[in-house]
């Protein structure tokens, strides 16, 4: 794994969906997000892009997704199969989706 320098780090954007189906709709809506999944990971800039189950909550996915930089994010936000996606599940979901974002936590290695 490259190094990163704490510049890099900070321009990092992290982000956590979450979506939560109607009943009855959740098969769909795993289909629209694995769609999504495929085509976000080509996008400049992505980091990562992984969509879970919530295994405690059927019906509920969690996105967890990195991007390069700010702009990265923007550009993946303007796509056709972001916008199409975000049109296509509103009447999926039992509430509007939550995006929290995320900030990883420093890593400090101690001597021996």
């Amino acid at each position: 794994m490259p190094e990163t320098t704490a510049s890099q780090e900070e321009a990092q954007v992290w982000l956590m969906p979450v979506f939560i189906a109607k009943p009855g709709q959740e098969a769909e809506l795993q289909e629209a997000l694995a769609r999504l999944q495929s085509a976000s990971r080509k996008d400049a800039g992505c980091l990562e892009y992984t969509v879970f189950a919530d295994g405690q909550r059927p019906g509920t996915f969690v996105l967890f997704e990195g991007w390069a930089r700010h702009e990265d994010l923007e550009a993946h936000n303007e796509e056709d199969h972001v916008k199409d996606f975000v049109k296509r599940v509103q009447p999926l979901l039992a509430v509007p989706f939550s995006v929290t974002p995320i900030t990883p936590l420093a890593c400090y290695s101690q001597a021996p």
